[in-house]
């Protein structure tokens, strides 16, 4: 009986697909756990990868959003069609380790489906610039939101499905981290955090870590977001 639903938002992934998959079939728990693959609009051979070559995986399936209405959007068209009673979301493109996934559903093993946890990633390793970057959207997110938020966008993210029975318009954009974080905070839900490596692309490129203005941009994204949030909570 499947119990853990892993979602993995594709957007122009097709380099990094079969390296993914081929990394999940040898160590997840087909017994338990689903891998649901969301083509979010691609544009490039995502969808004809998946066509073709899905099958191979017994423990995966996919679906496919038409076009591409951002980040968020995608992810909770995938939570739409999971199957677990434990779910969540990690990167496809390679530069967090499926083994991280793995690591966050055996933390889930130890609880009851209606435990009140999320478990989240914490980054280690970054580069000065990441982490100066990083620390200071934080101490504005905590300012704006009054909340102990850290790592906020750091992958992967599990918890049980109850959660989704509180969630109410869910951003379509990168926000969907944060509002996911902010409303497991707010219900009281324990956190637990796994030290996660953001190695560099093998395939495939950046949807946002372009430049030092493209991160400059995102900040400034992120707090108008979180006023937005604030006022509507």
């Amino acid at each position: 009986m499947i119990k853990y639903s892993v979602i993995l938002p594709c957007y122009n992934e097709s380099g990094n697909l079969k390296m993914i998959l081929d990394r999940f079939s040898n160590i997840i728990n087909p017994d338990d756990t689903e891998l649901i693959l969301v083509n979010n609009g691609s544009t490039d051979e995502t969808e004809q990868f998946l066509k073709n070559n899905i099958a191979d995986y017994h423990f995966a399936g996919y679906i496919t959003v038409e076009e591409n209405q951002g980040y968020g959007y995608g992810i909770m068209q995938g939570l739409k069609v999971a199957n677990g009673n434990w779910t969540g979301w990690t990167h496809a493109d390679m530069q967090t380790d499926p083994a991280d996934m793995i690591k966050a559903i055996d933390i889930c093993r130890d609880y009851s489906d209606d435990g009140l946890i999320f478990v989240k990633g914490a980054r280690a390793g970054r580069s000065l610039i990441a982490n100066v970057f990083s620390r200071g959207m934080e101490i504005l997110v905590r300012l704006v939101l009054r909340q102990n938020l850290s790592e906020i966008n750091a992958q992967p993210n599990m918890f049980n499905r109850k959660l989704l029975d509180i969630i109410s318009e869910p951003p379509k954009h990168w926000g969907l981290d944060l509002y996911f974080y902010y409303i497991a905070l707010k219900n009281g839900y324990s956190f637990f955090r796994i030290p996660v490596v953001f190695s560099d692309r093998i395939a495939g490129k950046s949807k946002w870590n372009k430049s030092f203005f493209s991160r400059i941009n995102l900040s400034l994204k992120m707090i108008k977001y979180c006023f937005e949030l604030k006022k509507r909570r």
